[in-house]
């Protein structure tokens, strides 16, 4: 579990995230919904200790205070929304910096299973000898995807791990998109994965989320279920729109 006690977080005197205490639990995808502005990309950067903040965070019963980055970096992947490479590495290798902090020289046979086992998983591994730099935006996000997953691949006896996603549909058509949030799907029902991701799409949210969690102004507006959360008042109090709201075949639509 991943749990976060009255987290706050400014930029001088401008206040990013305000007060939030929310609890992810694994064996669910835990999406962030919110207008910009409204602290979603900064909540993952304060939850992957990537900048300062107030209040406390306890990966299960540890604070994140007392947790060192490389340990961290053991259990704990984070896809950021802009991944550049500026080297001509070859696919393989780039998802192989996702092994990076499981060892010191030279990968051993579990990094390279981890790797071989993640490109496969994302139907990236045709492009193992490709050069990164000569792939589509799609390609290069879904083999960014492999290599978050080649860092926490195995599991872990007695503990969590974690995967934040910021944002991580960009560049993808509508059929990878749908394909990656079936295969986050797969993934959580291992029980023993904290996923929390940011995503914009509304339906995508209602549709794949497990809980949702919807920010405005660095504050938490709901925070429940995608029925609790994504109501037509919530949505034109946060969005400034008033939405459409209907089920077709047991699913949420939400229109505009």
């Amino acid at each position: 579990m991943l749990k976060l006690e009255n987290i706050s977080s400014s930029i001088g005197s401008k206040k990013l995230l305000d007060q939030i205490s929310v609890s992810f639990f694994p064996g669910k995808i835990n999406l962030i919904v919110g207008p910009n502005g409204s602290g979603k990309s900064t909540l993952i950067k304060v939850m992957s200790k990537q900048i300062s903040f107030d209040g406390n965070i306890f990966y299960e019963d540890v604070n994140l205070r007392n947790i060192s980055w490389r340990d961290l970096s053991k259990f704990r992947a984070v896809l950021s929304q802009h991944t550049d490479v500026a080297f001509p590495l070859k696919v393989w290798e780039v998802v192989m910096m996702g092994r990076y902090p499981h060892f010191t020289t030279s990968p051993g046979k579990p990094d390279e299973q981890a790797v071989r086992e993640a490109m496969h998983y994302f139907e990236v591994h045709s492009l193992a000898d490709r050069n990164y730099s000569t792939l589509s935006g799609g390609e290069k996000q879904r083999v960014n995807f492999a290599r978050v997953l080649a860092q926490i691949w195995f599991s872990i006896p007695g503990r969590c791990r974690y995967l934040f996603l910021d944002e991580p549909l960009t560049f993808l058509d509508v059929n990878f998109q749908y394909q990656f949030m079936k295969k986050l799907q797969l993934l959580e029902q291992k029980n023993d994965l904290v996923i929390v991701g940011v995503v914009h799409d509304l339906n995508l949210a209602s549709k794949f989320g497990d809980s949702i969690l919807l920010l405005n102004e660095g504050r938490v507006t709901s925070f429940g279920k995608p029925v609790e959360v994504l109501t037509a008042e919530n949505i034109e109090r946060s969005f400034k729109i008033k939405p459409f709201i209907f089920q077709h075949e047991g699913a949420m639509i939400i229109s505009f």
